[in-house]
């Protein structure tokens, strides 16, 4: 099992997760963070930490949200590690309760 990155972390993209994670496990795009599912030690120090609650346990990830399994393997591929905390998106407050934010995920490497 892993840990997985869903919809609530597009255009918000705080780091508090990647400031108490033990390995390096995050990578960042523009608009989101990614979970390597290779890298992560399921200790899920990452969880509690996110403000916008995006973080799950792989088998407690909602249904709505299934495809981003696949897809934070997906995107930990092509972008970089991201390994310290650094400030969220400049309007990251106004974004972290909005939902369906799927379309504005830019796949592009970070950051």
């Amino acid at each position: 099992m892993t840990f997985v990155v869903a919809e609530p972390c597009i255009k918000c993209k705080y780091t508090d997760c990647v400031d108490v994670c033990p390995v390096d496990c995050f990578h960042e795009g523009k608009n989101f963070l990614a979970i390597d599912p290779d890298e992560c030690i399921d200790c899920g120090a990452c969880e509690p930490e996110c403000p916008t609650t995006a973080i799950f346990a792989e088998d407690d990830l909602p249904e709505k949200w299934a495809e981003y399994t696949a897809l934070n393997a997906k995107l930990a591929a092509m972008w970089p590690v991201i390994s310290q905390k650094k400030d969220p998106m400049p309007n990251a407050d106004d974004f972290k309760e909005v939902e369906d934010k799927r379309a504005d995920l830019s796949e592009a490497a970070g950051p």
